[in-house]
């Protein structure tokens, strides 16, 4: 069941005309363009230490947002970490999907058995936090900048099973299920031309937010040590050095915070003007 150019063009009308959807659409677009091209923009090194220029305040001459602790560029390391603690999100909201959305709507489009046991593994690891979770993941396979990826994006299967798993059930009584079935289409055709399509709506406004979520949790891994690792300009790291110097540079925290603080807030702006565009509930709002 396919939707029409007239049904995909007035969400996108209702979207862009609320201002605050559009700077954060517009936000967000440039965070990606900084995260491809940060390297290029960078005035220095990331890496590279000059103990004399160390902890030099924002605004200080060749060194807009300072130094660190090692006189490191702070706007070089913002710039390099754009893109590891932005495509992080992005990349495990990615992962939980593809393995997530699958599982949920075979579990809700066949019920019986297999959604018993989905759902029954699902509550399980729902039951546990989101962090405890991924800490648990990088406890069994180790500190690391892809292992805190992959630790947040299996913390966040068991989220996407549950939304795909509702969308499925809502459906697979629907009269153009049945007329599929009667038609002769295979169970795989029916799940990727009918069951997917109509359960893009949740899962769109799910991913928006969840982005943001995964960002904040891969930065809160780094800075407890386990995701990425120091040297590397990543935002979580950042935060990690710079807290023993906050009363000194406050910037060495506040830069990276910031940024991680504006992100998000981007993205779930983002992702409530979706919900309320695509969620049929709010239509008669509009």
């Amino acid at each position: 069941m396919e939707r029409n150019d007239g049904e995909v063009r007035k969400p996108l009308k209702i979207l862009f005309r609320d201002p605050w959807a559009v700077a954060a659409l517009g936000f967000l677009g440039l965070v990606l363009f900084i995260a491809a091209v940060g390297p290029w923009l960078a005035p220095e090194s990331p890496i590279d230490s000059n103990l004399a220029d160390r902890l030099q305040p924002v605004g200080t001459p060749g060194h807009l947002l300072g130094t660190d602790e090692l006189g490191r560029d702070v706007l070089s390391r913002l710039l390099y970490g754009a893109r590891p603690s932005v495509g992080v999100g992005f990349a495990a909201v990615a992962v939980a999907m593809a393995v997530g959305v699958p599982l949920g709507l075979a579990a809700g489009y066949f019920g019986s058995w297999v959604d018993s046991l989905l759902s029954r593994t699902t509550d399980v690891f729902l039951a546990f936090p989101y962090v405890l979770l991924a800490i648990a993941v990088i406890a069994a396979l180790g500190p690391g900048f892809y292992h805190a990826m992959l630790a947040v994006a299996i913390a966040g299967i068991p989220y996407y099973i549950r939304i795909a798993r509702g969308s499925a059930l809502a459906l697979r009584h629907r009269d153009f299920v049945e007329a599929s079935k009667s038609a002769g289409a295979s169970h795989l055709r029916i799940l990727w031309s009918h069951m997917l399509p109509n359960a893009l709506s949740p899962l769109l406004v799910a991913a928006t937010l969840d982005v943001g979520w995964m960002i904040t949790a891969a930065a809160g891994l780094s800075f407890l040590g386990l995701g990425a690792q120091p040297p590397m300009a990543e935002w979580g790291v950042m935060l990690s050095d710079g807290r023993q110097f906050v009363r000194v540079a406050p910037h060495l925290t506040l830069v990276p915070g910031i940024a991680i603080f504006v992100v998000v807030l981007a993205l779930n702006i983002l992702g409530d003007a979706l919900r309320d565009v695509l969620d049929p509930r709010l239509a008669g709002r509009r």
